[in-house]
């Protein structure tokens, strides 16, 4: 019984080789060059900054772009003892921070609209065309563009 056992086993796996196929032990392509071995890099040198032979810069001090804190403080103090109805300046800064949180909100609504921000891409997009072809596109409209903008300046400012 243990002959008939072994003799079937090994049948089968006479079967079982001659359909598989035969293993391959050469690489027909490989997809990327071998490189060659480079000792490891120190952690210590990779927290070096890089630094180039060609390009030196050299940072200059210049007391016309310091700005000095005490200085920026006593301006803004200055400013705001020159302001007459300091709540009304408060209530439009807060109105002003409601606002920004409030267009906040919105605009994380509306991107959790699956379809909606890429129309609104297309929209700014659509835009963007035609203002490039209303206003930048020709001399005489940006020269109308300059003017309309300079107008806007004048009556924001109220010298108009």
């Amino acid at each position: 019984m243990a002959a008939a056992a072994s003799a079937s086993a090994s049948a089968s796996m006479a079967v079982l080789t001659h359909r598989l196929p035969a293993a391959r032990t050469a690489v027909l392509f490989s997809p990327l060059p071998s490189r060659p071995f480079s000792p490891p890099t120190p952690f210590k040198q990779l927290k070096e900054p890089l630094r180039s032979s060609r390009l030196l810069v050299k940072a200059s001090s210049s007391d016309e772009t310091s700005l000095d804190s005490s200085e920026l403080l006593t301006d803004l103090k200055e400013k705001w003892d020159a302001v007459e109805n300091k709540t009304t300046v408060i209530i439009y800064g807060g109105g002003a921070l409601v606002a920004l949180w409030l267009a906040a909100v919105i605009v994380n609504a509306i991107n959790s609209v699956p379809l909606l921000p890429k129309l609104l891409e297309l929209v700014g997009l659509g835009y963007t065309g035609w203002f490039v072809y209303r206003y930048l596109l020709f001399k005489s409209s940006r020269k109308e563009l300059v003017e309309d903008i300079e107008g806007l300046k004048k009556k924001i400012t109220g010298t108009e």
